[in-house]
């Protein structure tokens, strides 16, 4: 598989589903002083008119599509080139059953293995999976996407779609698809971890 890049067309579309409901991520609640978001505080959802909510789109419309795995079994140093060629500064990790082990980012090369004397040319990506995978189903909108981020203080998601990896979904591509506000409050919660 290939690491594929969002077009200008795909970002086109995204940007339609904002506008087919009358408003965009800019002027949701600006008429009304006291909305946040298009939300009246503590009053929920249901005060803002349906043709003013603001539809958000799905992992699957702002993900990297058909992401490219790097073996659990591959050392560290292929990853570390597979990254360079991609232009990428992570990788899924995938098992010889073909089923998502974890994620392999640059960081987790310089801290776990160059950091601590290991020999990225021995040093297997499998060996930097730990713990269970955080992932985000296909259907999940931008607001679930950014919850799940912050809760789990991770840039970059797997995306899941009926146990099949599909993409992956990075902090830029949840900013470019959210409103202001929530863009700061994601960008704030990361930075602190």
């Amino acid at each position: 598989m290939t690491h594929g890049c969002r077009t200008a067309t795909d970002r086109t579309e995204v940007a339609t589903r904002f506008l087919a409901v009358g408003a965009t991520p800019a002027h949701v609640g600006r008429d009304r002083p006291d909305c946040i978001g298009g939300v009246l505080p503590g009053r929920g959802d249901d005060t803002v008119p349906r043709e003013r909510r603001l539809v958000m789109p799905t992992a699957r419309e702002i993900m990297s599509p058909d992401p490219t795995c790097v073996k659990a079994t591959d050392t560290v140093l292929d990853a570390a080139r597979k990254m360079a060629e991609l232009g990428v500064g992570a990788l899924p990790i995938c098992g010889t059953d073909e089923k998502l082990k974890g994620m392999l980012t640059d960081r987790d090369i310089v801290v776990k293995v160059l950091g601590r004397g290991k020999d990225p040319g021995t040093c297997q990506a499998g060996e930097l999976a730990q713990g269970e995978v955080v992932t985000i189903d296909a259907g999940a909108e931008a607001d679930e996407i950014l919850r799940t981020m912050k809760e789990h203080k991770v840039r970059r998601l797997p995306v899941i779609d009926e146990h099949v990896l599909v993409g992956v979904v990075a902090q830029a591509d949840v900013a470019r698809a959210l409103p202001d506000p929530q863009v700061g409050d994601l960008l704030e919660a990361l930075s602190a971890a």
